[in-house]
């Protein structure tokens, strides 16, 4: 009995202060795996193709495009970092240390937040340029874009130091256990992040996307108004697609964004430990997926996008000068 108690812990020679095994059989184990890792495998790939076309393709190299590739290396670093450490972290024990496990939830912090950031960025870059069409060019430049994009980075690591640095300077502070790596986060910290991470970028997308949806209905209508009678027909189909193309454009960014954040910060705000049980992996699983699925809202809806992943697939790209290629 006592070997049988001492196989199911994460380090059997240190059985007064080890942790337990997660209590998975063996076919929840598989399917666990599988299924996570496929979907960190998918995330990677999306990204990195997004990162390959945005970067390769000199005509690609816009201001809207520079913020579609930070927040594709984000969510990039996401799957190939983040995880597979959340794979570990909810499978099986933390073999990796203390350190190494303040060094990962603070690194997921940061990679999470810029990828905040980078969606209030592109947000605003098209409200910009669908509400202000005329000032655009002078307003949002490629330098301007690039110093926003460093600053957003630049914003993630200082406040999530700020947000773990008690973690970060005593490692394991919180684990009750060898074997365990988690992160608990007051009360009052709780809620100033879910306002910084999540409560101000909603309120900053909704309200923008709001006003672009409008002014584009408002333009659709316009120019429906000034078209013969004989056009007319065409011109009210048009616009109806027009118009239900923006509101499902619109639709799909906020109700993923939302699906995705929501149960975290609703979990972190009500009862912070919570979010380091078993019962809660979802939880993770859904906050992270967002970055599967930012690089399909963002990219996927351009037709430059599906085009560039032609000439890698195909490998196009390595011939001389495809760098110039038509990609728009």
């Amino acid at each position: 009995m006592e070997t049988q108690d001492r196989a199911e812990l994460c380090f059997p020679h240190l059985s007064n202060t080890s942790c337990k095994k997660p209590a998975y059989s063996l076919p929840e184990l598989v399917f666990l795996n599988i299924t996570l890792s496929s979907i960190s495998v998918i995330t990677v790939t999306l990204n990195l193709l997004v990162i390959i076309s945005v970067s390769h393709y000199r005509q690609l190299h816009t201001p809207t495009n520079i913020l579609i590739l930070s927040l594709a290396v984000s969510d990039f670093l996401v799957g190939l970092l983040t995880m597979p450490g959340d794979i570990i972290h909810n499978t099986s024990c933390w073999f990796l240390g203390d350190l190494m496990c303040s060094l990962y939830n603070y690194v997921s912090y940061i990679l999470i937040s810029a990828s905040v950031g980078d969606i209030v960025l592109i947000s605003i870059d098209r409200y910009v340029a669908i509400c202000d069409p005329l000032h655009y060019q002078t307003r949002v430049t490629k330098s301007r874009v690039k110093v926003c994009v460093c600053l957003c980075w630049l914003c993630s690591v200082l406040y999530n130091f700020l947000l773990v640095k008690d973690d970060l300077s005593e490692p394991g502070r919180h684990n009750s256990c060898y074997g365990e790596c988690v992160l608990i986060i007051d009360y009052i910290t709780g809620t100033v992040d879910l306002i910084v991470s999540f409560i101000s970028p909603v309120s900053i997308i909704v309200v923008l996307y709001m006003k672009v949806f409008v002014v584009a209905v408002s333009q659709a209508r316009a120019m429906r108004s000034h078209v013969t009678e004989i056009k007319l027909q065409l011109s009210v189909t048009q616009t109806k697609k027009s118009e239900l193309k923006a509101a499902r454009n619109l639709g799909v960014l906020i109700i993923v964004f939302l699906i995705c954040f929501i149960p975290y910060y609703c979990v972190s705000l009500a009862k912070p430990d919570l979010l380091n049980g078993s019962t809660t992996s979802l939880v993770y699983y859904l906050f992270y997926f967002n970055s599967t699925l930012n690089p399909v809202i963002y990219t996927l809806f351009y037709p430059w996008f599906r085009k560039a992943v032609k000439f890698i697939v195909t490998l196009q790209i390595l011939q001389p000068g495809s760098c110039q290629a038509k990609i728009l």
